[in-house]
């Protein structure tokens, strides 16, 4: 018998295009569960930027992993990928490189967002959804603009499928794939989470629970809740629940996450100086550029609750089972909160300003934003949701 050709609606080798930033990376992973669901037979695999290729481990839909590395040319990606045989690609960046790679590749099929000059690289060129809420920042006249017109305190609202879970999932759905969104997964194994915390001489059940904190943003400065806010919460929490704070962030936030360890072990010593005598880690550790991505979240999972700003590890924890509390500044948890909108186990505080969101790198006015966000209330958000875990 003759083998039926492979067709959008029946593929036999499956080849996904993954984005570039750990966020969206795990914003995708719902389109990727539903795909999986509507193709169970065929192999899937993910050609993705090597720093994101371990995010990808032990994940439910996807068989194979197909790393690029940081300077390798979309010739040298596309002359790997034609001896795969695969006959669909799905393309979910938006950029004209992406789609360039699957047609260098020579795949037959190739799926993705029409724009960035690709149409004739794909043969399914997809038009913007309805409900797309393109993220466009604001000019510093149109910031000053918006808080001289409307003084008033207020918070732009999107409807629930504007986030950015939705992106993806539409793109899926052109393939016979459900647009119903599920929780973001991650995977990350038990045996992963004990050797993260044998390394880091911690205990999973001991009396101090452990919380994370993620002080950073790579996005830039108008994400980042104000350091010194950071250290009073942590300090104050910390008294409240005995917890022990982990410091997670990349490489170029050494020096803030050290600062604020330095801070938070001194006001803790000063509670509590026998304890601190005891163990010089007990209260807070810097893990800062320390642990890669699969440590990261081993180390996230261990965490009962994750306080963070709008970043990467956010999604990223939230995506293996911790509960977050999320500060949202220049950008707007209606397009990229944590877990699925809605969802009661993650908090996000926002101050109610009429120019947010903004998403500008940086604040042209008074970063009324994120100092708009109280220590107490952050506190209090922790507290609850250590308590309700």
């Amino acid at each position: 018998m003759t083998p039926n050709p492979p067709s959008p609606a029946r593929p036999a080798k499956i080849l996904v295009r993954g984005v570039n930033w750990l966020g969206d990376a795990v914003m995708s992973t719902p389109a990727l569960l539903r795909l999986r669901e509507a193709h169970p037979q065929p192999q899937i695999a993910i050609l993705t930027p090597a720093k994101l290729a371990d995010l990808w481990r032990h994940h439910p839909a996807i068989d194979s992993i197909w790393p690029i590395a940081e300077r390798e040319s979309a010739w040298s990606v596309g002359r790997r990928l034609r001896g795969e045989t695969f006959d669909l690609a799905v393309v979910l960046p938006n950029s004209f490189r992406s789609a360039l790679e699957a047609w260098l590749a020579r795949i037959p099929m190739r799926v993705g967002y029409r724009g960035q000059w690709r149409r004739g690289l794909l043969t399914q060129a997809i038009a913007a959804r309805s409900g797309n809420v393109p993220m466009r920042k604001r000019s510093g006249g149109e910031v000053r603009r918006l808080i001289q017109i409307n003084p008033a305190p207020a918070v732009q609202e999107f409807s629930n499928a504007a986030h950015h879970i939705h992106q993806y999932l539409h793109l899926v759905n052109c393939l016979g794939a459900s647009s119903k969104p599920v929780a973001p997964q991650v995977v990350v194994t038990e045996d992963e989470v004990k050797d993260f915390l044998v390394r880091r001489q911690l205990e999973s059940n001991g009396s101090r629970p452990l919380f994370g904190l993620c002080p950073g943003a790579e996005y830039g400065p108008a994400k980042r809740w104000p350091a010194e806010r950071f250290v009073a919460a942590a300090c104050e929490i910390q008294r409240r629940t005995g917890c022990q704070w982990l410091i997670f962030g990349g490489g170029s936030e050494t020096s803030l996450a050290e600062s604020i360890r330095t801070q938070i072990h001194e006001a803790a010593s000063r509670l509590s100086p026998m304890a601190n005598r005891q163990s010089p880690i007990l209260f807070v550790q810097n893990l800062a550029g320390q642990t890669t991505l699969r440590e990261l979240a081993a180390g996230l999972k261990a965490c009962r609750v994750l306080l963070t700003n709008d970043s990467g590890p956010m999604h990223l924890a939230a995506a293996v089972g911790t509960r977050v509390v999320a500060l949202f500044g220049s950008t707007s948890p209606m397009l990229t909160g944590p877990g699925l909108t809605g969802d009661a186990r993650h908090s996000v505080l926002q101050a109610r300003v009429p120019c947010a969101p903004c998403f500008r790198r940086r604040c042209p006015i008074d970063f009324r934003c994120m100092n708009g966000i109280r220590v107490e209330e952050v506190i209090e958000a922790v507290v609850r949701d250590f308590l309700e875990d």
